[in-house]
């Protein structure tokens, strides 16, 4: 008996120390993919094991990372648009392997628009993510010629605009300010150029855009809507490379060029708008000192230091200017990032991140002159600070675990302003608002088995409301009045804490394989925003203003879920899905009746506070490969908030509601030098106020709305077509180079659509029947933004 109880305890430990040495005899190999022609790290490259039937992706920076069992392996790099790389390993002790991908499109017989592995839409746990290539983008029809990257991501499902010409952009009913922008990681806050009819991205210079609508990984934070990430290119490391392009409306130009023997690199981008130079010569004596332009700069540089250490720094800095003679107002972004990547062992990698932003507006009259009898000078601005830290640990290549945390300083500014009138000046500063915020999160991504895959993780944000500064209570009155503060406040000194909040941000997302070709998906997350827009207006102007969450503003939350469906046909020639969602909006804000949001230090007694509730499906097909490749989508959706003292307390439409919206890209490569392409977008009418009766005073028609309905009706529906050619020239550019001619109709068929519709007193003069009776007429104006067809003409140049 004692013989065979020793027995069963020696194969125990014998079983024990195989497995224990089974364990130890694994190893990891791990490097980056980049790209053979200039050195740029891939995105989401496939590294596939075929032994193990098993493989991961490449991170933001191009590096991966595989623990195996020691032994020979057979690696495949995989991504579209590039030749594959196969490498036979033998595994017997850790290794870096690093890969360079050649471009192949000159090879291929069809276009691509995706750079993703073929099936990453149903194997990967990521839902309610929209990626668009560069080079999809640059093949787009676009206004006057120019790529814009905002414009074309309001091709996508779920994502929306409340009118052309509206800076910003709506996510499953969300507002504006509700998207955290982000360049290079640091938040961008108003993307748009002259009035949001181009964006602040130079096309020349992004390497990647990714736009989270659901399911957002638990590093992200910050806004309630999306998170739409974009990432700049390094610069070419392996030769030195000047693009750019001489358009209608604006030109630019871009420089890269390697440095230190290769191990370093940048890029510099600058683009400049000259309407205003063209118009000189048409315009009178009173306007020919007008500015109406805008600019940008952009650059990036990195350096290697040795194999575990790369360092990169970018930035941004853009400018509108607007006026003439003595008045103007402007606008700009400045950000700056520092990046460092640091890879501990061939499992920890880590990205530190350091970045700036400010984001400023001007509004002046005679502004520049001091001496002035009458003079208004008012400027605004927030600038936020941060430090991020992330880690991701390959523990096995189905079980991956990232976490980190981030320290966010806030400074808003929301009026700096002085006035002058015949000599006399008044002072109508207001104080600075300052604030922090703390963040951690924990996430893993596991795969179960080969067919479930989960995505889990939790982040916990913590706010401050800091002094200086005065923090009143304010009297309650009727819901949908101004509220009035109470005197005096309490004072609090520099760096004292007002206020603080704190939120735990659950995410969780899974996805569940049908079969060899679809799967399901669902998700859910929860989100918090400490920073508030406060805008009235029909759509987000530039002078509004950005305030923080105090004792009488609540940190925004959303909680969403959202179901998928994926699915591919023919060999992934195509991908389709379709997504359900519901999300719930709490501490929205709204405005009472005359609301006043600008320089007021009262201005929190005209907020009112509100719930919201989103919901909608989403259908969406897009064609992969072959000459012809594009997109359809279709968003069924309804956006309402429910704010106590407007709409009698009843639920209402919010203003960027937009039931139905149906929207084609299709892009067709007729032969190797010309593709044509073109865009059609029909969306319902966004949501407006109408007077329900009207009556008479004074001698004027007025228009009235009895029940006071908020948003009792809507405009007339949206719709519009573009169209594209790209011609590549057939001689080089000064025998060394290369050059495109883009053709592009915006609006093709003249078509006047509405951004507004107001009632006023007829202005045409009455009827005789009309005098006789007293009577007078309304009508009702539609206001355009654009009204007409817009042809343009660029060509793009490199070398």
């Amino acid at each position: 008996m004692k013989s065979k109880i020793q027995k069963k305890w020696i194969g125990l430990l014998l079983s024990f120390f195989s497995i224990a040495s089974f364990a130890q005899t694994k190893h990891t190999v791990s490097g980056y993919v980049k790209d053979i022609a200039n050195g740029e790290g891939l995105i989401g490259v496939s590294v596939y094991v075929r032994e193990a039937q098993t493989g991961v992706v490449t991170n933001p920076y191009g590096f991966y990372s595989l623990t195996l069992p020691a032994g020979t392996y057979t690696v495949v790099y995989s991504y579209i648009g590039y030749q594959k790389n196969t490498k036979t390993i033998e595994l017997n002790a850790d290794q870096t392997v690093s890969i360079e991908l050649a471009d192949e499109s000159e090879n291929l017989k069809e276009v691509t628009i995706s750079t993703k592995k073929d099936d990453e839409n149903v194997r990967s746990i990521e839902m309610s993510v929209n990626k668009v290539e560069m080079k999809t983008i640059r093949k787009m029809p676009a206004l006057l010629g120019e790529v814009d990257l905002i414009r074309s991501i309001q091709l996508l499902p779920g994502v929306t605009t409340v009118g052309e010409g509206a800076s910003g952009f709506n996510v499953r009913g969300g507002d504006i300010s509700q998207n955290l922008v982000l360049l290079d990681e640091a938040p961008v806050f108003n993307s748009s150029h002259l009035f949001g009819f181009f964006s602040v991205f130079n096309p020349d210079v992004v390497k990647d855009v990714k736009l989270f609508k659901g399911g957002i990984p638990a590093q992200y934070g910050g806004r309630i809507s999306s998170i739409l990430d974009v990432r700049m290119k390094e610069g070419n490391s392996k030769k030195r490379e000047i693009n750019g392009g001489i358009g209608s409306i604006f030109s630019r130009l871009t420089y890269e060029q390697p440095f230190a023997a290769g191990k370093g690199s940048f890029i510099v981008a600058a683009r400049r708008s000259y309407i205003d130079i063209l118009a000189k010569p048409f315009l009178n004596k009173d306007l020919k000192d007008s500015k109406f332009n805008f600019y940008d700069l952009t650059a990036k540089v990195n350096y290697r230091l040795g194999n575990k250490d790369t360092f990169f720094a970018s930035g941004y800095l853009g400018k509108d200017v607007f006026g003439g003679g003595d008045f103007g107002f402007g606008w700009g972004n400045k950000t700056l990032t520092g990046r460092w990547n640091h890879i501990f062992s061939n499992k920890l990698f880590m990205n530190m991140t350091a970045y700036y932003s400010n984001y400023d507006y001007n509004l002046g009259q005679n502004e520049n002159d001091k001496n002035a009898k009458d003079r208004f000078v008012w400027n605004s601005r927030i600038v936020t600070k941060s430090i991020k830290p992330d880690f991701t640990y390959y523990i096995t290549p189905n079980n991956q675990l990232t976490f980190g945390g981030q320290y966010i300083n806030y400074d808003s500014s929301p009026g700096k302003a002085t006035a002058v009138s015949e000599g006399e000046g008044l002072n109508l500063d207001l104080p600075s608002r300052h604030a922090d915020e703390s963040a951690i999160y924990i996430a893993n991504e596991q795969k179960l088995t080969d067919k479930i895959s989960l995505q889990y993780g939790i982040r916990y944000s913590y706010f401050r409301s800091l002094g200086a500064g005065i923090e009143y209570s304010y009297r309650d009155t009727t819901a949908g009045i101004r509220k009035q503060p109470i005197f005096p406040g309490k004072e609090y000194q520099s760096g004292d804490v007002i206020k603080t909040y704190g939120n735990f941000e659950p995410r969780f997302a899974v996805n569940i394989g049908l079969n060899s070709v679809s799967s399901l998906k669902i998700s859910y997350n929860r989100m918090s925003q400490y920073l508030h827009l406060l805008s009235n207006t029909a759509a987000s102007s530039p002078l509004d203003v950005w305030t923080l969450s105090s004792s009488n503003i609540k940190p925004e939350l959303a909680d969403q879920v959202a179901l998928g469906w994926f699915r591919n046909f023919k060999d992934n020639m195509y991908e389709a899905s379709v997504e359900v969602y519901y999300k719930k909006l709490h501490n929205q804000l709204d405005y009472v009746v005359g609301s006043d949001l600008l320089l007021n230090q009262f201005v929190e007694g005209d907020l009112l506070t509100g719930r919201g509730r989103a919901y909608g499906a989403e259908f969406y097909l897009k064609k992969n490969k072959g000459r012809l490749t594009g997109w359809v989508s279709y968003t069924l959706s309804k956006t309402e908030r429910q704010v106590e003292g407007v709409n009698n307390g009843n639920w209402f439409n919010a203003r960027f509601d937009k039931p139905h919206n149906f929207t084609t890209v299709a892009i067709y490569e007729l032969n190797k030098r010309l593709t044509l392409s073109s865009n059609f977008t029909i969306t319902s009418g966004t949501p407006a106020t109408f007077p329900t009766n009207g009556y008479t005073w004074g001698g004027y028609s007025l228009g009235n709305n009895y029940n006071n309905a908020r948003n009792n009706n809507r405009i007339p529906a949206y719709h519009r077509l573009d169209l594209a050619a790209t011609l590549k020239a057939r001689k080089k550019l000064f025998g060394i180079g290369e050059g495109e001619w883009v053709f592009s109709i915006y609006n093709v068929y003249n078509r006047r659509n509405a951004f507004s519709v107001y009632t006023r007193q007829n202005e045409d003069k009455p009827t005789a029947s009309e005098k006789a009776q007293n009577l007078l007429r309304t009508q009702a104006v539609r206001y355009s933004v654009i009204g007409s067809l817009i042809p343009s003409i660029t060509y793009n140049f490199k070398f």
